[in-house]
This record gives C-alpha cells, sequence and structure tokens, in this order.
C-alpha cells in the first residue's frame, strides 16, 4: 500500500494499545484520501516508468502533473479529433478524386475498405498483444501509420499535378476564340468540344494511360496502412481508459471523448469544403466557378496539414504511462486489502496465442455481446453509405457544389451529434438507467433511424438536369440524329444549356455545336448547334434545327434548396438521436463481458465489424451508385467516372436498402434487451466505492477475526 511520505506501519506493528490501533487504521483509507494525503503523489514517490509520464531521458517532474485522467482523456480525444478529420477530409474530397483520376464509385469504395481491411487481418491478433504492453505508446505507433497515410494519399497530386483537364479550364491554358472551324486549325481545347462531321473519333486520344489506375493503387496502400492505426486506437485506447479511471466517471467521460472525436469530422469537412474553394491549380486562373460539375479544387492542399498536427499529437499521447498513478494507488489499496482478507493474489496473464484463442471462444458464445454485434454489423452496414458518401450524395441529389456540401456534410450534422453525446453521458451519470433500460432506448433510436433513412427517397430535387430520354439499358440516350456525325465519344464532359432553357446537354459536341466558341456577360457561348430546336423530342430523337442555335456553358439550373433544407432538418435530427445511443452501447458492451475480456472483447467487434460490414459494405453502396449511372466518361483506354446519374432511382434505389439493414440491426437490439438481463452497468463500481470508503470497518472486521481465532 502506497503511504503518505514514509511507509505506515500496520496495526500488528504497534503496541498493544488498541487506540493505537485505532489510529493506525483510520490513516489507512481510500485510495482518494492516500492522494490527498500525498500532497503531490511525485514528491516522495519514486518516478517509475510504470506510473510516470515520459519517454527515454524525457522524464522529469514537471511532467507529471499531466499523469491523471482528466489530461488523458483530453488528449485522448483530441488524437481521436485529428484521427476522424483525415478520414472525414478524404471522404469529403472523394468526389474531387474520383473526376480527377476518372475512378468509379465502385473503386472508390475498395480503396476505402483498405483501411478496415488490414484492421482485419492484424488489428485484432495487435490489439490483443498491445493491450498488454504499454498502451499509450502503441496507440501512438498507430497514429504514425495515419500520418504515413495522409503522405500516400498526397503522393498522387505530386505524380501526375492537375492534369490536362483541369489546365485547359484556366485563362493562361485555356481555349480561345475561333472563327476558322477547320479541324486542323482548331485550338486543341475546342477538339474536344465541338462537332467535327465525319472526323475519326480516336483523333481526340490524347494519349491515355492504359492499364492500371496507379493514383488508385496509391490511395488504396494508404488506407490499408492507416487501419493498424485506427485498430489501436479505437481498441486499447478505451481499454485503458475503462482501466484508469473510477467507474462511476467513465460514462462523462468517454461522452466527453466521443465529443472530441467528433468534432474530428466537422475538422475535416471544413477543410476539405476550404480546400475545394480552390482551384486545383492556385497560381492559375480558372475559367469557371466552383458551382461548374467541371470544377476540380485543391483536394490535396490539407494533408500536409494533417500529418504534421497528427504527428505532434501521437507523440504528446505516447508520453502516458502505462498505468495511470491514481488506478495505481486504487490497485494497491485493494490488492493489500485482499492480502488482509487471505484472498490469492492475481497473476497477470502473458501474452499468448492459446490465452486469445479461449478469451475468442468465451465471447462468441456470449449470447450478448453477440446480439450487439450483429446489432452494430447491420446499423453501420446501412449508414456507411452517408459516412462515406454522403457529400457525393448532396452534391448529385441537390445540384451544390462539391465545397458547399462537404460543408453542410460536416459542421452542420456533426454538431447535432456532438451535442447528443454529451447529453446522453450527463443523463446516463446522473440516473445511472439499467442495462435493459439503455437497450430499450437503442432500439427506439434505431426504429426512428429507420423510418428516416426511408423518407431520404422521397426528399429529391424534382427538377432534373433533362439530358434526354434512356434506352432499353438504362443509358442517357445520346446518339441523336441531330449529332449522328459529329463523332462526341472521347469528349470532355462540359455541360451545357440550350438558349430556351429546357434541355441540358453533355457537351456542345453532343448539341450538335459546330460554331464559334465566345463569351456573352462572362458565359462561354457555343454556336451552330444542330440539336437545339424550340420543340421537344420527338421519334428518331430531337427534330433537327437550322443553323443557329446556340447554348451557353454549365447545365440548366435547378432550384432544389427547398428539398435540400428539409433533408438536412432530417439528417440533424437522426445524428443527434443516434449519438444519444454511443454511450449506452459502449457501457453495454464492456460490462457484459468478463474484465479479462475487455480489450479482445473490442479488437473482436472492429475484427467482425470490418469483416462483415466495413469491408463489403462501401463497394456495395459503391456498386449502387454506379448502377445509377446514366453517362460514363470514355478515354481511348476504356471507362472512366461518371457524369451524370439518374438521381431519382438513385434515392430509391440506396436510401431504401440502407433503411432495410439498419431496420434488421433492430431485431437483434430486441436480443440485446433480453440477454442483458443480469448485466450490472453501475453496481460493481458503487460496491467498490462502498468497500473504499468503509476500509476502516472491514479491516477492523479483519482484525477481530484473526483475534478470535487466535
Amino acid at each position: 500500500m502506497i503511504m503518505s511520505g514514509e511507509e505506515k506501519p500496520l496495526a500488528e506493528d504497534q503496541d498493544s494499545d488498541g487506540q493505537a490501533r485505532k489510529d493506525t487504521w483510520s490513516r489507512t483509507t481510500t485510495a482518494e484520501e492516500d492522494l490527498e494525503d500525498l500532497g503531490d503523489p511525485y514528491q516522495d514517490l519514486p518516478l517509475t516508468e510504470d506510473t510516470t509520464c515520459g519517454l527515454g531521458f524525457v522524464r522529469g517532474r514537471w511532467l507529471q502533473r499531466f499523469s491523471n485522467e482528466k489530461y488523458y482523456v483530453c488528449m485522448y480525444g483530441l488524437v481521436g479529433c485529428m484521427f476522424g478529420a483525415c478520414f472525414a477530409y478524404f471522404n469529403g474530397t472523394i468526389s474531387t478524386i474520383e473526376k480527377r483520376f476518372k475512378i468509379p464509385s465502385k473503386v472508390s469504395g475498395v480503396i476505402v475498405v483498405g483501411h478496415d481491411f488490414s484492421a482485419l487481418l492484424v488489428g485484432v491478433f495487435l490489439s490483443y498483444y498491445a493491450g498488454k504492453q504499454h498502451r499509450p505508446r502503441w496507440i501512438a505507433l498507430g497514429i504514425y501509420t495515419v500520418v504515413l497515410y495522409c503522405l500516400l494519399t498526397l503522393t498522387p497530386h505530386l505524380l501526375y499535378g492537375v492534369g490536362e483537364e483541369a489546365l485547359a479550364l484556366t485563362v493562361e491554358h485555356g481555349g480561345r476564340s475561333v472563327a476558322n472551324l477547320s479541324a486542323s486549325y482548331v485550338d486543341p481545347d475546342l477538339r474536344n468540344l465541338l462537332c467535327f462531321p465525319g472526323e475519326d473519333p480516336n483523333s481526340r486520344c490524347r494519349g491515355d494511360e492504359g492499364g492500371v489506375n496507379v493514383p488508385a493503387v496509391i490511395l488504396f496502400l494508404g488506407n490499408l496502412i492507416s487501419g493498424v492505426g485506427g485498430g489501436l486506437y479505437h481498441t486499447i485506447g478505451m481499454s485503458y481508459m475503462d482501466d484508469n479511471i473510477e467507474k462511476h466517471k467513465i460514462p462523462f467521460l468517454i461522452s466527453f471523448a466521443h465529443f472530441m472525436r467528433l468534432l474530428g469530422p466537422a475538422l475535416g469537412y471544413s477543410l476539405a469544403s476550404l480546400s475545394l474553394e480552390t482551384y486545383i491549380a492556385p497560381r492559375l486562373t480558372p475559367t469557371i466557378k466552383p458551382s461548374d460539375p467541371r470544377w476540380l479544387g485543391a483536394w490535396w492542399a490539407g494533408w500536409i496539414l494533417l500529418a504534421a498536427v497528427l504527428f505532434v499529437t501521437g507523440s504528446l499521447l505516447a508520453l502516458f504511462p502505462r498505468t495511470l498513478p491514481a488506478a495505481a494507488t486504487r490497485r494497491r489499496v485493494a490488492a493489500e486489502k485482499a492480502r488482509l482478507a487471505g484472498e490469492a493474489e492475481p497473476v497477470e496473464d502473458r501474452p499468448s496465442v492459446r490465452d486469445m484463442m479461449e478469451s475468442f471462444w468465451r465471447l462468441l458464445r456470449n449470447k450478448a455481446y453477440m446480439s450487439i454485434q450483429l446489432s452494430h454489423i447491420f446499423y453501420i452496414f446501412g449508414y456507411t453509405p452517408y459516412w462515406i458518401f454522403m457529400a457525393k450524395y448532396i452534391e448529385t441529389q441537390y445540384r451544390i457544389s462539391a465545397s458547399k456540401s462537404s460543408l453542410f456534410t460536416g459542421p452542420f450534422g456533426i454538431m447535432f451529434s456532438a451535442l447528443g453525446t454529451l447529453l446522453a453521458g450527463a443523463a446516463i451519470s446522473r440516473w445511472r438507467p439499467s442495462a435493459r433500460a439503455m437497450a430499450w432506448w437503442n432500439l427506439l433510436v434505431v426504429l426512428v433511424n429507420t423510418a428516416g433513412i426511408a423518407s431520404y427517397a422521397l426528399l429529391g430535387c424534382r427538377a432534373g438536369d433533362s439530358y434526354g430520354a434512356t434506352d432499353r439499358h438504362g443509358l442517357l440516350q445520346l446518339d441523336l440524329t441531330c449529332n449522328a456525325n459529329c463523332s462526341c465519344d472521347q469528349v470532355r464532359y462540359t455541360p451545357v444549356c440550350s438558349q430556351y432553357g429546357d434541355r441540358s446537354y453533355i457537351s456542345p459536341c453532343h448539341a450538335g455545336c459546330s460554331g464559334e466558341k465566345t463569351t456573352v456577360n462572362g458565359t462561354v457561348v457555343y454556336t451552330d448547334c444542330a440539336c437545339v430546336a424550340a420543340n421537344h423530342s420527338v421519334t428518331g430523337g430531337l427534330r433537327p434545327s437550322s443553323p443557329g442555335g446556340h447554348v451557353s456553358d454549365g447545365a440548366c439550373p435547378a432550384d432544389c434548396m427547398d428539398q435540400f433544407y428539409i433533408f438536412m432538418g432530417i439528417v440533424c435530427l437522426l445524428k443527434f438521436s443516434g449519438a444519444t445511443s454511443r454511450s449506452a452501447n459502449f457501457l453495454i458492451g464492456i460490462r457484459c463481458v468478463e474484465e479479462r475480456d475487455k480489450t479482445v472483447s473490442m479488437a473482436l467487434g472492429m475484427g467482425l465489424l470490418a469483416l462483415f460490414t466495413f469491408i463489403p459494405s462501401p463497394i456495395f453502396f459503391g456498386f449502387i451508385f454506379d448502377k445509377t449511372c446514366l453517362v460514363w466518361g470514355k478515354s481511348c483506354s476504356g471507362r472512366g467516372n461518371c457524369w451524370t446519374y439518374d438521381r431519382a432511382a438513385m434515392r430509391t434505389l440506396l436510401n431504401f436498402t440502407a433503411a432495410g439493414f439498419v431496420g434488421v440491426g433492430a431485431l437483434f437490439d430486441i436480443a440485446v434487451w433480453y440477454y442483458v438481463k443480469d448485466v450490472k452497468i453501475f453496481d460493481e463500481e458503487i460496491e467498490l466505492k462502498h468497500v473504499e470508503k468503509n476500509g476502516e470497518t472491514t479491516h477492523k472486521k479483519l482484525l477481530e477475526e484473526k483475534e478470535v481465532e487466535k
């Protein structure tokens, strides 16, 4: 037992006077009182590696003031904040990355699951081993893998630059007005925009790279490496908190840590919005505005800043001790009491494959634990597209720019998540509900979220892009009578609007434009467009008009803001309600398993989620996005990214499918409610606290029993 100043003698070492014995025991009270007696707990205690802050020679007494639960929770939350900011930044810029490197959404899904693939392969086993070592240092090691992820994600821009298409949309490198339309004299930029009857389609090729999409491979490798850090942070970081903090403080402190982590996505999406407002080539002058679908923002700009901040915060987290001093004191007090009570001293298990497999087997047979995991699997499977593709969904459905989509995805929704998390933590700490009450609330939250997600399908923008009718394969019918000989297959995506404002075209070429490119009142106009006519479609395509029609740059405008505001209102409501169940989920999950299986349970839970949710879900919903594509970009080397989507089909297919998965999760929440009837959330720490507060009485009784035996 740790005493103040010099070691306090046990009662047997005193004289036979009962008063002396009473005075002695009155001084050996609770762990908290021991710490209060110490004043500065590092004044007289030896600075050992296990209970003091520092690393190597950086281990002074001035540093020890930070070795407590409050500073750990703040630093853990700050690291989580930056950790979340990285992945939110990637999600916020994913649509721009797809356009820049011509990556389909299903390939983007594969890139994202690289994180979870590595978490599945090594995260579970590494978390088991690291959970028995110096956990803060292992968390820091994991954060360094996320730093490497940031640098690898930046690498494609360093290797390939901004791209020819982005350069062509700048004043310094862009096309100019032409009067002579002979193909041999036309500006190279216009060769990929206008209609040249009878021209060989391959003449528009610019030496596109064939074979493997190297940027996609680099992005996948970055995500693959980051999975190690994600697994370590979420598993051993939370177990370290639960082991070193008094149980009655856990709900609020966990909620506070979640709150800080929720600031990360808000920061990441805000940084993505700020970056995407800047053109991909900041030193050049773009000829288009951020609202133009061809706009490519500076998606690469935030990665260096994120990597630097993560490196610093991860290094600070590594300075925390293996065990916080207050927790070590409580354990020594408990061990001393157990020794006096004649109990055997617990032996710490050494990491071994056999012990790990036995832990897994105990958890797999735990019905409450497995019901929780199955509920999480289906719930998170249905929510994954809104975490990864939400910015893209908003951009597609409501005709909002990529930068504004990232802004709405981040701070607005996450603010409600943070509020729900803090309120739930405070409520649980105040009223201390039973496990069944928490499970019932979680079930109600899942049902509300199921209904809310289904309602997304009804909240679309009715004003479509009006690109025309689809063919029997569900693709947009681009080959019309008026552009039959224009050789438009290899043109760039350059949406234009007819002079009547009733129809958009994929490009001036698809509108049959062969005339001059001019600028009128700041708007680019293409003339002599054969497909532009006052009449709507007729059999065999649009009725050809005489030369003289014109189109203006950009798709025809559509006002979708009313539907968008309703959509964001429901999103915020669901984020708030979903956040209120986070602390309850954690407490039920960690209390329904044995103490020795705590770290392993979180690692196994992460592994199950990676295997059945995080890996298949992004690929599955990426396939749904691609399934609703109307026009695919084409190049000489194959198919690129999607140019425009069937928004109505996307709303229906995506949202009802997601709501179905979340609804299945509700069935397993019913099982959770049934199986946690005997799970105690607060009784254990109340009993421990009672024993500590009444340590004097307990020790007196032990001594009296020994005297009687003598």
